[in-house]
């Protein structure tokens, strides 16, 4: 498989080049330039297959032009130790859990994959690369796990004043870990601030491998597209007609993953979400991308710190507009919606469910009609453990979801022995990516 730029389509490349040079120059996103079909690799998973065995024969099926099968095993192999949960909630709904992984979040498999990724193809070239990730929550411990035992892959971690967390001393740079934790004082929009003016220099970028750890690589955005495949493999024996995907938003990461896995030939009818200021549904009840008025020339470039996947959605509707308009349903959760489905999950399947994971369960409800039409099944998507998101169950069942071991650890406060730098200090930052070095290592 090769990726192209939604701004430019003369810019194709390969898998290495799509990771490790994550951001296009022209200021697009890389998307895959003509889909594969893995319709035999798809159906021939069944409920005995792991994720990883999954994800390392579809990374193997989409880039084997590029790289050899022992290496895309590889790849997946030593990214998944763990795996999603589907569960059975009744006849016509069952539940894909997402925060089986060690931080609770579905970023734990997007990340995980990324930088397995980035350490087999540096080995390969005998180089390194850095990642520039800002956090205030648990993306800094996400990170720290996932660059455990690497040598190759260093993280520069930017986070507000007292807001590092699940790191452990073993994890510093200068303890012989993978993370470089800088604590700004200022706020986390501090931190987006000095990433986008140091991507703002292409050269310094192409000089250090310099990379981000969030959507905007593709290599963050693939894995998630291999949920929906895993899913299908657990419920295929007990589904008889059509299958949707009920899922929150988000940053459209998650729709965009989804209709990936469609484009890969997975079977699927359809994907419901909550709206949204740009993913709304015009007069016609037809889902439409606000963000299609704008000429993609008269558009800044992407923002390497806080990145939106919705120019990869408009970029699908784009190619094939009619077909992904029958594709995508969102609907109009409200707030009470959202918190009546929260109540609803809980009484009728004993499931507690956070903001966003009630938010597509509402949506799915309301577009009930449409999978009811051909004895459709929906499949609710659950990114986040629902610890992460106790107040809003408490308020809404009255009950607090258990908090597991892995989550307190990610969530744990994290100190360091060194002073916060200011909040518009980049040449600080620029200083640790220079003494993290040159990208030959031998």
């Amino acid at each position: 498989m090769q990726f192209v730029s939604t701004r430019d389509s003369s810019n194709i490349v390969g898998f290495k080049s799509a990771i490790l040079d994550s951001l296009p120059k022209d200021g697009g996103l890389y998307v895959p330039y003509k889909p594969e079909d893995l319709r035999k690799w798809i159906l021939y998973a069944d409920e005995t297959t792991s994720f990883a065995n999954l994800a390392g024969t579809l990374t193997s099926a989409l880039i084997n032009t590029e790289f050899s099968p022992i290496i895309c095993e590889a790849i997946a192999t030593r990214a998944f130790n763990f795996e999603p949960a589907v569960r059975q909630l009744d006849d016509k709904l069952f539940i894909m859990e997402l925060d089986h992984g060690p931080t609770g979040s579905f970023r734990d498999f997007g990340v995980s994959y990324l930088i397995s990724a980035m350490e087999t193809l540096l080995q390969m070239e005998e180089e390194k690369a850095i990642l520039l990730a800002t956090s205030s929550g648990e993306l800094g411990a996400c990170l720290a796990h996932a660059t455990r035992g690497k040598e190759l892959v260093k993280t520069i971690l930017l986070a507000p004043k007292g807001k590092l967390r699940g790191i452990r001393e073993s994890d510093f740079v200068w303890n012989g870990g993978g993370i470089y934790p800088i604590e700004v004082d200022g706020s986390l929009q501090d931190c987006k601030d000095i990433v986008r003016k140091i991507f703002a220099d292409r050269e310094r970028v192409e000089k250090y491998h310099l990379t981000v750890a969030n959507t905007a690589n593709i290599g963050r955005l693939l894995p998630q597209a291999f949920f929906y495949t895993f899913a299908f493999s657990r419920i295929k024996k007990l589904v008889p007609g059509d299958i949707f995907y009920a899922m929150p938003a988000g940053n459209y990461g998650n729709i965009v993953s989804g209709l990936l896995s469609w484009q890969l030939s997975l079977p699927v009818n359809g994907f419901i979400l909550p709206s949204t200021e740009n993913l709304r549904t015009d007069a016609r009840g037809n889902a439409i991308v606000m963000d299609s008025m704008v000429p993609l020339d008269k558009r800044t470039p992407v923002d390497p710190s806080d990145p939106s996947n919705l120019e990869r959605l408009e970029n699908t509707f784009k190619l094939s507009a009619l077909m992904m308009r029958n594709f995508v349903y969102p609907a109009d959760v409200t707030k009470k919606g959202t918190e009546d489905a929260c109540r609803e999950l809980f009484v009728k399947y004993k499931v507690f469910a956070d903001r966003q994971t009630s938010a597509a369960y509402g949506a799915a409800c309301m577009r009930r009609e449409i999978v009811e039409n051909d004895d459709g099944t929906v499949v609710l998507i659950a990114r986040e453990s629902p610890s992460l998101d106790g107040d809003f169950i408490k308020r809404n069942i009255g009950e607090l979801p258990p908090t597991p071991d892995s989550i307190k650890e990610a969530f744990a406060p994290t100190t360091i022995d060194r002073p916060a730098i200011d909040r518009t200090d980049s040449e600080s930052v620029l200083s640790v990516i220079n003494s993290l070095n040159l990208r030959r290592i031998f």
